[in-house]
């Protein structure tokens, strides 16, 4: 790959930059963009363009997979290869990896319990966590002479997996363990492992799994008040439910996107605001709005850079033919500073007016179930941690995560001032 971006293949420059830099590869996004609809690489059609990268995701001739049609020798050999292996987020039976038939069925169930009511109800829970949280790193600081915290280990990071604990009906002993999963497993999101970072993941996604199984089996028994609990009750028109598995993958699922995309939003929507003191007066002055901002985050600094799609029959988009089986990179964070859609988009407006138009949760049949979720959260998370600390400020040692995809901070110290 290395070689390739050396000889200008803009789609291999970008992978080598998504995890070499700390910065979004902005010029690189251009030029993609100026080539036209699509840019094709050595490795996949790729597009820019926030109509293109829309009309792409929303495309019926397109869908999720590893990029080889489902009859050809490869495909049968790569199923066969990892059939015993533990399913990862990213394949089926999760959301993210399968399609229609199969994929509106189980959508319909999950979305008959993943309502805006259900996270209206846990909003206020929410609430009390992020209060709970920045008790502790209140004391933790004090506790250090005033030093400054990381504010991903004892915040960013505990926020969403306590939610979705609750979401899961995990009891408070067990919060722990499935704080370590949510760590474990979040990287199986990511492309471009390392083989020890492949070989961790794996091992993480195969005691979560099992840790699953009893937890499903033990919701059924004796369920609770939670929204695994309703998955696990839900039936579909003809009486149908999520089979074991379904129920797994999709618990999965919540925890792996739900933890690694609000740990990135919140991380990132800290150090945009500290990046730039005088939005954050006009958010704690009320003159701005806090979902507007949070929008505005996903926007300009979104927690996962771009998605791919395989052609699933001949088609064309955007006036570009596309054959059956071939890739399309989808590049969300490239479409998210589009000029023809965001007035200056490289800058960075809490009250830009259409912030929510960003892509950032995808779009199409396999928009972000969570989305309305993930939005809640970064929200309470950033007004409750800056009410609280005004002038709070991000001290030295701030370090990227070394991903690929996925863009975030592996450390944000902050002085609590």
């Amino acid at each position: 790959m290395a070689g390739r971006a050396r000889r200008g293949d803009l789609q291999a420059r970008g992978m080598q930059a998504s995890r070499e830099s700390q910065v979004l590869p902005l010029d690189l996004f251009d030029e993609i963009r100026a080539a036209g609809p699509f840019y094709r690489g050595h490795f996949a059609w790729t597009t820019a363009r926030h109509a293109v990268v829309r009309e792409t995701l929303t495309s019926p001739d397109v869908q999720v997979g590893i990029g080889l049609p489902a009859d050809t020798a490869l495909a049968r050999l790569f199923r066969w290869g990892v059939s015993a292996a533990p399913k990862g987020p990213l394949e089926p039976p999760s959301l993210l990896a399968t399609e229609p038939p199969d994929h509106t069925r189980m959508r319909k169930l999950v979305t008959r319990v993943f309502t805006v009511r259900a996270v209206q109800r846990l909003q206020t829970r929410t609430e009390e966590v992020a209060a709970g949280l920045l008790d502790d790193i209140a004391a933790a600081s004090a506790a250090a002479g005033g030093r400054p915290v990381d504010l991903i280990d004892g915040y960013a990071a505990l926020l969403p997996v306590t939610v979705i604990c609750e979401i899961l009906g995990v009891p408070a002993h067990e919060r722990d363990v499935v704080r370590h999963f949510g760590a474990a497993v979040a990287p199986s999101l990511d492309i471009g492992l390392s083989l020890p970072e492949f070989l961790r993941v794996e091992r993480g996604l195969r005691e979560f799994d099992r840790w699953l199984q009893d937890h499903v089996e033990a919701v059924r028994r004796a369920p609770g008040d939670d929204l695994l609990s309703e998955l696990v009750a839900a039936r579909d028109d003809d009486g149908s439910a999520l089979s074991d598995d379904e129920l797994i993958a999709t618990a999965g699922l919540v925890l792996a996107a739900g933890f690694e995309t609000t740990v990135n939003l919140i991380g990132s929507g800290v150090a945009l605001l500290a990046e730039h003191p005088e939005q954050r007066k006009a958010l704690l002055a009320g003159d701005a709005s806090w979902g507007r901002a949070v929008d505005e985050v996903l926007r300009y600094d979104p927690p996962v850079l771009l998605t791919g799609r395989t052609v699933a029959r001949d088609t064309e988009i955007a006036g570009t033919p596309l054959r059956r089986g071939a890739v399309v990179t989808t590049v969300l964070a490239a479409a998210n500073r589009d000029p023809e859609v965001f007035a200056d988009p490289h800058r960075f407006d809490v009250t830009r007016e259409n912030a929510g138009e960003h892509l950032s949760f995808s779009g199409g049949r396999h928009y972000c179930l969570g989305a309305a979720l993930a939005r809640m959260e970064g929200e309470v998370a950033l007004r409750a941690l800056h009410e609280r600390y005004p002038d709070l400020a991000v001290a030295q040692g701030a370090e990227r995560r070394r991903t690929r995809i996925l863009r975030g901070y592996e450390r944000l110290p902050v002085a609590l001032v």
